[in-house]
């Protein structure tokens, strides 16, 4: 059946905010000590992949999953324009050199989706081309899953009434103007067109499935995202090593 992203709300009404805030704390406390657990025995790995609209919170919402977590086991890379060395090799080249290594917890704050998504829009590289890459990120994920990675794909759906005011504290309030860019709001013209190449990427690669995340409110998208999160991790089979030692007895 096709996902519509228009049937997926940006709020979800039901959700009581201090009984869902009180469950997102023992969430995210249960996160970091299992995320210990995961580095300590080194033999799975978790990438979680988000994507969304320029100010769909993208940053913030790691900030606050990964607040009890152990640094020494976290990776957190942002995919940009890429560079020159980038472009000439294959596009999934540069997301291969950074997919977890086992025992870590690693954040795509975008990727390679960003590879479909960006050039479906903006028209600068061939259609054929496009068309092909979604097969071949399908197989490249279930190549990683296949090496004891589990990948969580979250895509953070934020109105455009909230986009717009996110984007205007980044020009009003002083310590976030650091995050303003007049590129964004050239992109926000074309808001309907990147949603629904969304939409497509979604539908075309989801034999690894996405989570689409109600992202208007910062204490939504921190619980829903941090329920998978956590629902994964304990699905994981992680255990404590054993001691290995030959000076003392167990």
């Amino acid at each position: 059946m096709k996902i519509k992203l228009h049937d997926y709300p940006t709020f979800n009404t039901e959700w009581d905010k201090g009984k869902t805030s009180d469950k997102t704390k023992k969430i995210l406390k249960e996160i970091g000590r299992l995320q210990h657990k995961m580095f300590a025995q080194n033999k799975y790995s978790l990438l979680v992949v988000l994507q969304g609209t320029d100010a769909s919170g993208k940053d913030g919402l790691i900030r606050d999953l990964l607040r009890y977590c152990n640094p020494i086991g976290l990776k957190v890379n942002s995919f940009k324009k890429p560079t020159e060395n980038e472009y000439a090799h294959d596009f999934l080249w540069r997301v291969h050199q950074v997919m977890p290594r086992k025992g870590v917890l690693q954040i795509f704050i975008r990727s390679h989706y960003e590879d479909i998504l960006v050039p479906s829009v903006e028209k600068f590289i061939p259609a054929d081309i496009i068309e092909q890459r979604y097969q071949l990120i399908n197989d490249f994920e279930k190549l990683i899953e296949h090496n004891g990675t589990r990948i969580l794909k979250f895509y953070m759906k934020v109105s455009k009434e909230a986009q717009k005011e996110r984007l205007m504290e980044r020009i009003e309030l002083e310590e976030k103007h650091w995050k303003h860019k007049d590129g964004d709001w050239e992109t926000r013209e074309k808001f309907d067109e990147y949603l629904a190449v969304y939409e497509k990427i979604i539908n075309r690669c989801n034999d690894i499935p996405w989570h689409i995340v109600p992202s208007d409110k910062n204490w939504q998208k921190l619980f829903y995202v941090g329920e998978i999160v956590l629902k994964t991790l304990k699905e994981m089979d992680l255990k404590w090593p054993e001691l290995v030692t030959e000076k003392f007895n167990k």
